[in-house]
């Protein structure tokens, strides 16, 4: 269990830095983008109690994540590549790109919403994996 909850919520931890940092990025390198998260009529305003919940799932699938690694690492050290996690990180990130799709099929969001999404999930991704290989060998 220590391997899987420690490593797990400071992975969870580490993508919400990387949100956060790449949210504020995201506001002074594309503020269109950032007006159509105020005008699409989509989303919830940060005063709804609900939207508290999205800094609780990083920390959900930081320990999730830290459990599949828990249960995979085996398979990606035979690969014989000098770093793992990156293999690890980037078949989480590979397995999002179904739900990418079905976003911006399904709502009126811009593809660049979409890849902006897309990005900062393989940072997350990539970030929370070296985490996981380095606390838990």
């Amino acid at each position: 269990m220590k391997h899987i909850l420690l490593p797990g919520l400071l992975a969870g931890l580490a993508m919400v830095i990387v949100s956060l940092i790449l949210n504020a990025l995201t506001g002074v390198l594309l503020p269109s983008l950032m007006a159509e998260y105020e005008t699409s009529g989509i989303f919830r305003p940060w005063s709804d109690p609900l939207m508290s919940l999205m800094f609780v799932e990083p920390f959900v699938l930081g320990v999730i994540l830290a459990w599949v690694w828990n249960k995979t690492k085996p398979c990606f050290q035979v690969c014989k590549c000098h770093r793992p996690w990156i293999l690890f990180g980037l078949g989480y990130w590979v397995l999002t790109i179904p739900g990418m799709i079905m976003s911006y099929s399904s709502f009126p969001l811009s593809l660049i919403m979409i890849a902006s999404w897309s990005f900062t999930i393989l940072l997350q991704a990539l970030v929370s994996a070296f985490l996981l290989s380095k606390m838990n060998k």
